[in-house]
């Protein structure tokens, strides 16, 4: 390799292209590339590498690199990286009423497919021929001329996962339980699945039709798991159904609409397009199919997309039976062809003004990504709690706790949430048996919280998306050491506060009129060490007359910086001329001081006195 004599200095962020380092050393793509196969590093220009590799290559290239900053400055890149930030709300004149988005969550075999199948087979393809040609995720369901849209989800897990990517694609969850079974596990992850996305509930009680089936044990499980349905004078409505008789399907519909009445769901169907998508596969005839539910604008064939971390022009747009349709306003769910790659539930999708900006952008938010993967850390850590609390971040702390044996949870759930105070509050979102499941963890990143297990472990594939995502996992076999570490944490998130740090105490003897400073009050130190920079209080009896600055600090004829305890000074302060013989004076400084938290109570911060 040829270089210039000397070295020369460049400074190198720790991540940037293969291009941006050729641009930086003033060399081609092409030789930075052979130079980086040459080290058996295989790259092309737009590859990302590190600050590690990128010094190996400049000194090979006769340069002296150091490492600065995080990634090159790219001003025009950097404004674009965040493409769904809503720039302003949609004015109140556009909004028009949409239909609602429901979502069924509960205990396996509980009857969540029936049900669906149910609506589909006696509200969407009664009387067409052919029916629907085939499955896209989601489908809409007429009920008294209004749409509703149901998604076609495998269970909470999506539901959540759609939540942890920062999606609201659900207006209202319908809770299916068996009225022969009852509350089972997965129907209390269901139960917390869908208070932390803060939807509407609907309690749909299946089977009714079965001989040992028992509502009235169902309602009190509920009622345990505080799910207080309307009978019982609580705000969750409950519909016996039967998914094999068809029973009560009418009002279950009807339900969901008067629940999304009272939300009074709208939308802007005349701004730009964007939304979530439900799912997404290979077509080995038309290529990548992406399912998406468009939940603002209107979306239109021929229209550029920024799709998650992919992108593409929409050749055609699918309903849910397959049919080519022109326009899908909010609430509706649609199959998209022509998309570049295949793309991830709960991905987010925008329209864009054109093919060269959805490029730009996709290239940009490239970047981000995989600088973002360079970096180590993540914010769901008890010890990554404490850094929160200086940016004001946080205030609550969600955990998600799995034991290994039901007796457990209750106890540790009730020992954990009695560490909450009026600032800060621990709250255990959910609380189950068994070993750490990928659901766990996707509504720990929902939720922003942390995992504690006490004597179970992960499972593999937990692990996995737990170590991919930045989720901590804590495991615990001591029931105290789960306490003492929570209420550190708790502690981390409580606001330092200022208070005042007493550093002198001093006594007016007489007052003195001096000219340009006013009256200045001769006094004694009677402890402490009185300093030039302190403010200062003047008390007489238990009343605070004044606090400021000090205006002159002196001894004798001189300037003091301080003055000790026993020694007399006279002192001026800004603002004051009251002095009168008897006053004390109280000299301090202001600093932080943090708090902690001591099984839910926080013991006031003291100044300390001198």
């Amino acid at each position: 390799m040829t270089t210039e004599a000397g070295e020369k200095p460049v400074q190198i962020p720790r991540t940037l292209t293969v291009r941006e380092l050729a641009d930086l050393l003033g060399v081609t793509g092409v030789q930075i590339v052979k130079t980086l196969i040459a080290s058996s590093v295989m790259a092309d220009v737009t590859k990302t590498i590190d600050y590690d590799t990128a010094a190996m290559i400049a000194t090979q290239f006769g340069f002296q690199p150091t490492q600065g900053g995080e990634v090159l400055e790219d001003p025009a890149a950097s404004a674009t990286i965040d493409l769904f930030a809503d720039e302003t709300p949609d004015a109140a004149a556009s909004l028009r009423p949409r239909h609602p988005v429901v979502a069924l969550l509960g205990h396996v075999d509980h009857g969540k497919t029936s049900l669906l199948d149910l609506v589909r087979d006696t509200r969407v393809t009664a009387g067409e021929a052919g029916g629907i040609t085939q499955h896209i995720g989601a489908y809409q369901a007429m009920c008294n001329d209004q749409l509703i849209t149901f998604l076609d989800t495998p269970g909470h897990e999506a539901f959540t996962q759609m939540r942890a990517r920062g999606v609201g694609a659900t207006d209202i969850a319908v809770l299916v339980v068996a009225a022969d079974d009852g509350v089972m596990p997965q129907t209390i992850e269901a139960i917390d699945h869908i208070r932390a996305a803060g939807v509407p509930m609907i309690v749909a009680l299946n089977k009714i039709d079965l001989p040992n089936a028992n509502p009235d044990r169902v309602k009190s499980q509920l009622t345990e798991r505080e799910v207080v349905i309307e009978e019982y004078g609580g705000d969750v409505p409950l519909v016996p159904v039967s998914a094999v008789t068809r029973e009560g399907l009418d009002n279950l519909l009807e339900t969901i609409l008067l629940v999304a009445e009272l939300q009074d769901l709208k939308g802007n169907p005349d701004r730009i397009a964007d939304g979530v998508v439900l799912e997404a596969e290979l077509d080995r005839r038309q290529g990548s199919r992406t399912t998406v539910l468009v939940q603002r604008g209107t979306l239109r064939p021929g229209a550029t997309l920024l799709v998650g971390e992919t992108w593409g022009k929409v050749k055609a747009l699918l309903d849910f039976r397959g049919r080519r349709i022109t326009a899908a306003g909010p609430s509706t769910p649609v199959s998209i062809l022509g998309i570049q790659d295949i793309a991830e539930a709960g991905d987010r999708f925008r329209v864009m003004k054109n093919e060269r900006e959805a490029k730009a952008i996709y290239e940009s938010a490239k970047r981000v990504r995989e600088t973002a993967a360079a970096k180590v850390g993540h914010a769901a850590s008890l010890d990554a709690l404490f850094g929160e609390i200086s940016r004001g971040t946080t205030r609550e702390l969600n955990l998600i706790l799995k034991t290994d044996v039901q007796g457990s949870v209750d106890p540790i759930r009730t020992a954990l949430e009695q560490l909450s105070g009026d600032e800060v509050r621990v709250k255990v979102i959910h609380g189950a048996v068994g070993a750490v499941t990928e659901s766990d963890v996707n509504l720990a990143l929902a939720a922003k919280g942390i995992v504690l297990t006490f004597n179970t472990e992960a499972a593999p594939g937990a692990a996995k998306l737990a170590a991919a995502e930045g989720i901590e996992i804590r495991r615990y076999d001591v029931i105290y050491k789960v306490v003492e570490e929570v209420d550190a944490a708790l502690s981390g998130l409580l606001e330092p506060i200022v208070v005042d740090v007493v550093d002198a105490q001093a006594e007016v003897l007489q007052i003195f009129a001096i000219r340009r400073l006013g009256n200045v009050a001769g006094s004694r130190a009677i402890e402490g060490t009185v300093r030039r920079d302190a403010l200062v209080r003047v008390l007489r009896g238990d009343q605070r007359l004044a606090e400021g600055k000090i205006a002159s600090l002196r001894r004798f004829q001189n300037d003091a910086r301080e003055v000790q305890a026993g020694q007399e000074f006279g002192v001026a302060v800004e603002g004051f001329q009251d002095f009168e013989p008897g006053d004390r004076l109280e000299f301090f400084h202001q600093e932080q001081q943090s708090r902690a938290i001591t099984r839910g109570r926080t013991p006031p911060a003291t100044a300390n006195r001198t």
